[in-house]
Order: structure tokens, then C-alpha cells, then sequence
């Protein structure tokens, strides 16, 4: 028997029984979202109005004002063709100062502008007698289902994603994830985490999730984007471009140094997927720490957090794609949901 078709057949079961894919390597948390490590919290606000399709997501730390009392973080940029606030003095200082947001490509000055805002209304001396704040906002380009040249992310739109989050939050085609593609499908938001019992600690990733070739698709180890692309005669071909964005979390006293090496690790679960950044790809990952003064372990410590980083960031884009609904938005273009393809397939 062919092995490659055996494998597709077990996955195509367990759909079919289960409505499941993928085997967590480790324990899931709680939720398995981003807010099972404590304090985390995420809001959306989502414009769903013909070919406007797009929104807002933001990811906000505990702590009231982030400004005096900045976290831990550090970044890994797997391919630059992004147009992100903040990394630069993330990457020199090592510290958040503000919430995330999240959202299209030519929205960031709108989010820019909102956590400036944001921060100034805790902080009324910012800019004045204090210096300024670094505001963390990442994009990716939504421009195929979104008419993205409108620019209908407002002010008020990022600041109701700010203050509605919360611990219990939606994810696929909401917020920040509303009009993003991921391997021809519709993509959005995806979160997912990991139990961590040798650090008494949690991680968890959430991704805006814009990328991927459909024929490098690969779930379980099967490469299921070549089973799905004749079933879609009608589809777009999306290049592994359009970008990555990943928000990882952990309640573990890290370092500035140590975050970046478990936001790299993010690298690993993309490449499981089937991605390979592609050249107009941003694929960023963010990882912050929400102990305020960081007691580093050993860095031979690290290691079920440097597995936990792969193995929930590929898991978070996995939920990302069971999670969307279907999408027709600019100029009729439109991405189906990987449930409603794998119904098909588990038909035939």
C-alpha cells in the first residue's frame, strides 16, 4: 500500500469521526489560546461591509500601563518584506511598552497613532517631561479580499479592540484576520499553548495567519494542498507571500535574549506547514514575558519552551484555518474555509 496515501486516509478519518487535525507534541494549556497564560488578554474589532473586509486585533499584556512598567521581549524577523512599528527598538532595548495590534498593511499609521494615544491618556507627561513610548504594531496585506486603498481602519476601530479584550476571544475570520488568505484558503487569526511543567509556566502563540502556497500545504505530515487544488478548479493561486505575523506569550521569567530565541523557534512550525517565506512574504515573530523582572533559568532550561514554540505556532496556524469562514470580499474575490474542503474530500 502507498504510505503517503495510507497517511492522507488517516487524516481524512479522523476528520471525518473527530472533526480534528494535529497531535500536539506536549500538553495543551487550559483553553489552548494565548490567554491561558495569565493576564493576557485579546480584543477584536472587525469591518465585514462588501469589499471592505478587514479589522482590528490586539493583544494586551497584564499591567495598566505598560509605559513605566515594561515587559520582557524580543523578536525574530524570518523574512522582511513587512512594514511593522516598533521591532527597532525592541530589538536595541529589549523591552514591550504598549499592547499589540494587529491589522492591514497600510493601517499601521492608524495603529501607530491609537496606542500613542492610548499611552499619552496614561501617561499625560509622554513626549513632555517623559520621553516617548515605542508602539508595537504589525501588518500583513489583506489586499486580495480587502479593498485595502480605502483605509477604513480607523482610530476608534483599534481603540475598540483595545478595550474590549479579554481572556475568552473569537479566532478565524474576525479582527486583524478578516480578509487575510492563508495557502489559497481563508486564513485570520489562530491561537494555540503549551503546558511548560519543568518552568511552572505557559506558552501561548497567537497568529495572524496570510501565507502559504495551497500545493506545499502539509497537515500531519500529509500534503493535503495537493489533494485539495483539483477539487478548486476555480481558485487563485496564492504565492507564499502576503505574511506571517506571531505573538507568542509566556508567564516564564525570560530575558529579553532568551524571547528571541523561542520566537525563533516559530520558524520550525511554519516550515512543518510548508511554508519557506517566501520573498514578498513578513514573517515576524513577537515573544514577551509578563514577569516585569525577568530571573532567567539556564538556557539548557529553554528546551520544552524551544518545542513548545514550534509546535504551537503550527498548531495556531492549523486552528487559524478551522476556525475562518469563508470569505467574498474586493472585486468578488473569494477564499473558501479548509472545513468546508475537507467535508468535501471526506464526500469522495
Amino acid at each position: 500500500m502507498d504510505f503517503q496515501q495510507l497517511q492522507r486516509d488517516l487524516l481524512l478519518q479522523r476528520w471525518r469521526t473527530e472533526r480534528q487535525l494535529g497531535q500536539p507534541r506536549s500538553a495543551c494549556g487550559a483553553t489552548n489560546r494565548i490567554s491561558d497564560v495569565p493576564g493576557v488578554r485579546v480584543g477584536h474589532h472587525t469591518l465585514a461591509d462588501g469589499e471592505r473586509q478587514t479589522g482590528v486585533t490586539a493583544i494586551v499584556p497584564p499591567g495598566d500601563n505598560l509605559f513605566l512598567n515594561p515587559l520582557p521581549c524580543g523578536a525574530a524577523v524570518f523574512n522582511g518584506f513587512a512594514k511593522p512599528v516598533g521591532l527597532v527598538q525592541i530589538e536595541e532595548l529589549g523591552v514591550l511598552q504598549t499592547p499589540i495590534l494587529l491589522s492591514n498593511t497600510l493601517a499601521v499609521g492608524t495603529l501607530f497613532t491609537t496606542l500613542v494615544r492610548d499611552a499619552i491618556s496614561r501617561n499625560p507627561e509622554l513626549g513632555r517631561s517623559l520621553p516617548t513610548v515605542n508602539p508595537l504594531a504589525l501588518e500583513c496585506n489583506d489586499g486580495w479580499l480587502n479593498d485595502i486603498q480605502a483605509l477604513a481602519v480607523t482610530e476608534a476601530m483599534a481603540q475598540d479592540a483595545l478595550d474590549s479584550a479579554q481572556a475568552d476571544f473569537a479566532r478565524g475570520s474576525i479582527g486583524a484576520g478578516r480578509g487575510m488568505s492563508c495557502f489559497s484558503l481563508k486564513g485570520g487569526i489562530g491561537s494555540a499553548s503549551r503546558s511548560i511543567p519543568s518552568l511552572n509556566a505557559t506558552l501561548g502563540v497567537l497568529v495572524l495567519a496570510n501565507f502559504g502556497a495551497l500545493n506545499a500545504l502539509t497537515l500531519d505530515g500529509v500534503r493535503l494542498g495537493e489533494m485539495i487544488g483539483p477539487l478548486l478548479p476555480e481558485l487563485t493561486p496564492q504565492r507564499d507571500a502576503g505574511s506571517i505575523i506571531i505573538i507568542m506569550a509566556t508567564d516564564a521569567p525570560l530575558d529579553a535574549r532568551q524571547l528571541k530565541r523561542i520566537a525563533k523557534r516559530a520558524g520550525a512550525g511554519l516550515g512543518r506547514l510548508g511554508s519557506y517565506w517566501g520573498h514578498g512574504s513578513g514573517d515576524i515573530a513577537v515573544a514577551f514575558s509578563t514577569q516585569t523582572q525577568p530571573n532567567p533559568p539556564e538556557d539548557a532550561a529553554l528546551e520544552p519552551l524551544l518545542a513548545a514554540a514550534a509546535d504551537a505556532t503550527e498548531h495556531a496556524v492549523l486552528d487559524a484555518l478551522l476556525s475562518a469562514e469563508a470569505v467574498t470580499g474586493f472585486r468578488g474575490h473569494h477564499r473558501p474555509s479548509l472545513t468546508q474542503v475537507l467535508d468535501e474530500l471526506t464526500k469522495s
